[in-house]
C-alpha cells in the first residue's frame, strides 16, 4: 500500500534531485523510498557493528548499481582517482 509522505527538504536539493531523477527516468518518490528500504534493512538493524560496516555511502550505493555495473565501491573509488591523475 502506497502512503503519502511529507518532507521539508532545501529547495536547490529538491531541484537537483528531480534533475537527477529525470535522467534516470525514475521519481524522486522512487529514489526516496529506495534510499529508506536500504538503510532500515532488518539485517543492516541487526548487526551490532552497523556503524562500522556501512557508511552513508555504503548504504546508498545499492540505488544506483545498474549505474555502475556491479563494480564494488572500491573499484569505483580507485577508478575514479586514476581518472583524476590521468
Amino acid at each position: 500500500m502506497l502512503t503519502k509522505l511529507t518532507l521539508t527538504i532545501e529547495s536547490d536539493v529538491i531541484h537537483r534531485a528531480k534533475e537527477y531523477a529525470r535522467s534516470k527516468h525514475r521519481s524522486v518518490s522512487k529514489l526516496v523510498e529506495d534510499y529508506l528500504k536500504t538503510v532500515s534493512d532488518t539485517e543492516n538493524l541487526k548487526s551490532p557493528d552497523l556503524s562500522l560496516k556501512a557508511t552513508l555511502t555504503e548504504s546508498i550505493a545499492g540505488m544506483f548499481k545498474d549505474d555502475y555495473q556491479g563494480q564494488e565501491y572500491d573499484q569505483l573509488l580507485e577508478n575514479a582517482v586514476s581518472e583524476d591523475y590521468q
